[in-house]
């Protein structure tokens, strides 16, 4: 089935929105999907350290998003957006990285 340009279009300005502004993820819910399986710590204790990561890489992502690429801001934030569980630190680390690589 082709693609239309309307198609095409219409996707790449939800690309575009994407890279505006540092999206918003539900980090209480991410971490306890991903905590629930720690074995040494209580999922409580888990999930708060969680937690306690992802908002200081929301913060820091908040502060620094206008100094990376648009390109790599929209790219990372589909690719983190694909998950069940989408992460500030992930996030944080694939635009770091492509800083790095260039």
């Amino acid at each position: 089935m082709p693609i239309s340009i309307s198609m095409i279009v219409v996707s790449s300005q939800l690309v575009v929105a994407v890279a505006d502004g540092v999206p918003k993820f539900d980090i209480a819910r991410n971490c306890k999907l991903d905590m629930a399986a720690t074995a040494r710590l209580s999922v409580r204790q888990s999930t708060k350290s969680c937690v306690n990561d992802e908002q200081q890489a929301r913060h820091q992502l908040a502060s620094q998003w206008s100094k990376f690429p648009a390109p790599s801001r929209a790219s990372c934030t589909t690719n983190e957006s694909v998950g069940a569980t989408p992460s500030y630190v992930s996030l944080l680390t694939c635009l770091q990285l492509g800083q790095w690589a260039r």
